[in-house]
Parts: C-alpha cells; structure tokens; sequence
C-alpha cells in the first residue's frame, strides 16, 4: 500500500487530502473545524482527519506534497518589488519579514508542524512541492472522466503562472502555455470585487450574483484596463492597480476611470452603478474565458475541456462555454480553488512524477466529492443528546416522508447526511434545503436564515433523469458549477412594466414555475443529483416529485454569511438555534425548532465576521 498526504495552507482555504494507492481517500478544509471562513493556516485538524479516516499514522505515510513551490513564490515577489520600486516600500516591509522568517523556509516550517502529529515522524526526506498550476491541472485532470483533455487553470496567481494551459493523457499531464504576473484574471475579478465593496477572496460570488440585476455599460471602460488578444491571452495596465506591491487592490486612477471612490462596504449602500459594474466584469470575464476555450480547442484538437484555478468556480462563465458548444464534454473540479491544490499535488507526485497509471472512472473520480468526515447514528444520538437537543428518531422510509412533507409546505430544513463536501459548495450532505416554488423562499432564506444580501440566487438539485425537462441543458452538473436557463414553458414572461424595472426592483418578480431558484435573467446555478452518488438526498428529491411534481429542491450550504459549512452535529444544532430553520435533519434524526428548549437559541447574527 502505497499513501501521499498532500496540503495547502498559509495564503487562504487551507486544505489536506490522502490518496491510498493513488485512490481519493478523504480530503478537507481546515476552515471547517476551525469555524474560520477561508483558514490559511497549517491544516491540523484536515491533517488529523484524513489520516484517522485512512487509518493511517503520519509515519507510515509514504510521502507528503505541498500545494506549491515557496521559493519560486518568493522569486515573484522580490522580482516585483524591484521591478515597480520605490513603489510598494509599505507592502514590501510587512512581507518580507514574514517571509524571511517563516515561508521561506517552509519544508522546516510542514516539518515542524507535521511532527507533532506523530512523534515518530523524524525525517523531511520525504516531504516534496509541487508547482501551483500543475497542482490545479492534476486536480482536475486525474479525477476527470476523461483519459485525454486539454487543461484551463485560471486564478489570482501562483507562483509566477495566472492562467496556464495544459494537455493530459492517461498519467501524462504537462503544461503548455502560461501568463504570468501581474497580468491575472482572477486579480482583476477580485479587483472589481475589491471595488464594489466585497471581501477579496471570498466576495466574488457575490459580485457575480449581482451582475444580473446590471447592465454591462462599463465594458469598454474595462477594456481601457486590459489588452485583450483574439486568442484570449491578455494584459492588464498596472497604472489603474495597486495589488502588485500595495495593500490595496486598485488605486486613484481606476476610481478617475469609473467616476466613482470604491463602495465603503460599513456605510455605502449597493447602487444601480455597482450592478452595471458586476455585469460590465462579468461580461468582460465570460469574453476572455470564450476566447481562450476557443483558441485551445483549435490548437490541440482535443474534444475535452477540464477547468480548474479560483475562476473556474465562475459557474455563470462556464455554463456560456458549455452554450458556445466548444468542446464536447467540460468537467470541472468541485474544489477548483487552493483547497483542491491539496489533491492536485498529491495526484501530481502519484501519476506524473512516479509513473502510476489510471484508471479513469466514467462519471468521475471524486465520489461526488463526498470526501469529508461522517457521524454514525449513534454518535449523532450521543452529541445531540449531550447538547440537550429534543430529537425524535425515524426509520429511514419515515424520515424520507416527513421530510420531503415539511418541504412541501414551505419550511426550511436543515439537511445534515453522510460524508462532508470537499470544496465550497453544499451538494446535499451539508444543505439548507427549501420548497422552489415558493415566492417568498428566496427572500425568507436569505434575510431570517443565511443573514446575508437580498438579491443572492439559490441553487437548485435536480433529479438527473429530469433535467431537460426543467433546463436548458443536456449535461450533468453534479458539482453546481454549470449555470443554465430555466425551460421557456416553465418560464412566466414578465409585463411590459416589469420589464422597465432596474436593479433590485428586478428581484420580486415571479418568472417561472420555481421562482426560488430562477435568478433574474431567467437562470439557475444546477446540481444533478443521481441515486448511485447520494442515495439519501436522490430518495428525499424524489419523494418531494411524488407529492407535488416538482423534481426541483432548493439546495444552500449549511451556515450563515461568514460562517464555514458546518462540520460536526453539534454546528449543525447551534446553526439551527441560531437562524429560523424550521427543522433539522441530521442522520435519522428530526429536530422540530418549536420542540426545543428556548435556553439554547443562539444569536447568530454578529457570531461570525461577515464576508
């Protein structure tokens, strides 16, 4: 038996994962038992899981990877302070401390850490790096379906790379063609996150949730920031942007450039000019994203599309690469961000460095990306019993019928099943769950259950089998990465008024037979669910169908704005006391808030620190 650990950690969204004879074993984010939103820091807690969930000791670990090569990072860094002096002096002498004392060293920083999990670990020998793109290409590569494909890895910055473009064959992967700092897509995304008012790193789902309620009437001013060629390949005018060497993401000029100082998130409402901005970036990013799909397929001819990087988490970009009918298939890793460079790096050491062959699974290698930790029913029943939590106990037939009945009659449940998702979006373990035909469920979830922004879109899981009858779209979108209209006969044609309407006025509109999950220009973030991948929430879907012909359940993750997805029982009961979650589902339990005792309600609203 063959095991690689592999890690990421200290820049956001730490991660671990364990591969045993090169199959995915477990993998996690450290911000899930931390309670910290995106933790940079060493993964502990992952770290301990995988191995318990292994049965492994660290010391019987053959080898351990790093997500990325630190002093080729560090290389960047200092060639950038040279190149842009006497800029950047403030940011230059807050880094290079930090650096020149710890990630600079980084193999005796993993190693001192790593060795208190075992006292028998005593050697760094074995402790390896991987280069940052290459772990994201491995990550979505290896697991994909496909035994050749042409890889896209689009993110802030790596080392050097932003945007690579490589070609995977059985166990061969090799990266063909790079953009390097600082001209980035993904910096220039998080720049107008930046701008808007959001929080770097972790706001820019929220810029492109908003860019509907827009219109894209500053593209042309962004094209004054970036030289788009017709392959795609770019480059941004640094005179407008201060993340090179600042502490900031933009600057002066780029405030001249849009008329506007960047929103005050603490004061500064959002304005129509902030939904014209997202839908001016978005589009932008959709016509970059477009053209380099289409300059790869013509260069390698392969039929394949595999997507990685922090903007392939863009699920409205992909679903306009899946329309313009590119490639033939796109697969994207559900942890297409830093956390998903844990596992790039270890498939990366298994296939490419050490000649292991693959296997590829037809549907995918991910296991639905289920990698995370489990709670059996009897340690479910200790905990909630510990916490003083009034619970009743169902066999499984009941609780499918109860649950999908609650459902049907417009409460909100707090779904808490099986293995924890690996990656940022809740697949129907860790799920806040709800009734898409409701008109008032969006707005309900978002303000008396996530405590977040009004105009937030919610995805929908569908049963895979009914998909094209509701969307319109002909492929699976297991990981809700793929974004796609709602069917024209389920769709409500607005009025001639409503038509007229701008910005969040947009929002209360009725537009189809799932107003819940139809955002306002008619689409929808899609899940397929299938039973073979999880058999629970496939059964709760279709017993929801047979009482009210809707294959369609709303599917959020399970938490608050800035609050990670919960982890254990006890988060998932303190998540319910603490929003207006009608019920709990948590393995055969069922929790009735009404049922509870008042002395346990938590105030959830300053618990975490917002994003």
């Amino acid at each position: 038996m063959t095991s690689i650990l592999g890690i990421s950690a200290f820049y956001h969204d730490s991660a671990a994962c364990i591969l045993v004879d090169g199959e995915i074993t477990a993998a996690a984010q450290e911000e899930r038992f931390t309670r910290i939103k995106h933790d940079l820091s060493y993964p502990n807690n992952a770290v301990e899981f995988v191995l318990d969930y292994a049965n492994l000791k660290l010391s019987e670990v053959d080898q351990i990877v790093f997500f990325e090569k630190p002093f080729l990072k560090f290389e960047r860094l200092l060639e950038t302070y040279v190149a842009f002096a006497p800029r950047g002096f403030l940011s230059f002498s807050k880094a290079m401390p930090l650096w020149l004392k710890e990630k600079l060293f980084q193999k005796n920083l993993l190693f001192n850490e790593l060795k208190e999990h075992d006292e028998k670990f005593k050697s760094d020998e074995n402790i390896f790096f991987s280069d940052h793109h290459l772990s994201h290409a491995a990550s979505a590569f290896f697991p994909s379906p496909f035994e050749e494909a042409v890889i896209l890895t689009a993110d802030g910055v790596g080392e050097w790379a932003t945007t690579t473009v490589a070609v995977g064959k059985g166990h061969d992967l090799e990266i063909k063609k790079e953009i390097h700092f600082p001209h980035s897509l993904g910096l220039l995304y998080s720049a107008f996150t930046y701008y808007t008012g959001f929080k770097v790193n972790s706001g820019e789902y929220k810029l492109m949730g908003l860019a509907p309620y827009g219109a894209p009437i500053h593209e042309d001013k962004i094209k004054q920031l970036i030289d788009i060629k017709e392959d795609g390949t770019f480059r941004l005018d640094q005179k407008y942007f201060n993340y090179a060497t600042g502490l900031t993401m933009t600057n002066n000029k780029f405030d001249d450039l849009f008329g506007q100082k960047r929103r005050n998130p603490d004061n500064e409402k959002l304005t129509q000019f902030h939904m014209d901005i997202a839908a001016s970036i978005q589009k932008v990013t959709e016509e970059i994203m477009i053209k380099l799909a289409k300059s790869i397929r013509k260069e390698y001819g392969i039929k394949n599309l595999c997507l990685a990087g922090g903007v392939a988490l863009n699920c409205v970009a992909n679903g306009k690469i899946l329309q313009e009918k590119i490639f033939d298939n796109i697969w994207i890793q559900p942890a297409a961000g830093d956390a998903g460079g844990a596992l790039g790096a270890a498939l990366a050491l298994w296939h490419i460095e050490q000649g292991n062959k693959r296997v590829v699974n037809p549907n995918d290698s991910m296991i639905g990306s289920y990698l995370g930790s489990e709670y059996s029913q009897e340690q479910i029943e200790k905990e909630l019993q510990s916490i003083g939590a009034n619970f009743e106990t169902l066999n499984y037939e009941d609780l499918i019928n109860q649950t999908s009945e609650y459902l049907s009659k417009e409460n909100v449940i707090g779904w808490f099943q099986g293995r924890m998702e690996f990656g940022p979006r809740a697949l129907g373990a860790r799920s806040i769950l709800g009734d898409p035909r409701s008109e008032k469920m969006q707005k309900t979830l978002n303000l008396k259950v996530k405590y977040r922004e009004s105009f937030r879109p919610f995805a929908p899981s569908i049963l895979h089998e009914d998909l094209s009858s509701w969307f319109d779209i002909n492929v699976e979108s297991p990981y809700m990465l793929l974004v796609a209209n709602v069917k024209h006969d389920k769709q409500i044609e607005m009025t001639e008024e409503q038509k007229t309407l701008f910005g969040i006025d947009k929002l209360n509109i009725k537009r189809s037979d799932i107003p819940a999950v139809t955002h306002v220009d008619y689409s929808a973030r899609i899940q397929t669910v299938k039973r073979d991948t999880n058999k629970r929430y496939y059964d709760l879907i279709s017993k929801f169908k047979e009482k009210t012909g809707c294959p369609v359940i709303i599917n959020t993750s399970f938490n608050v704005r800035g609050e990670p997805i919960v982890n254990t029982p006890t988060d998932a009961f303190n998540c319910f006391m603490g929003t207006e979650l009608d019920f709990l589902v948590i393995g055969n339990c069922i929790l009735d808030k009404n049922k509870q005792d008042p002395n346990l309600k938590k105030d959830y609203t300053n618990e975490f620190e917002l994003d």
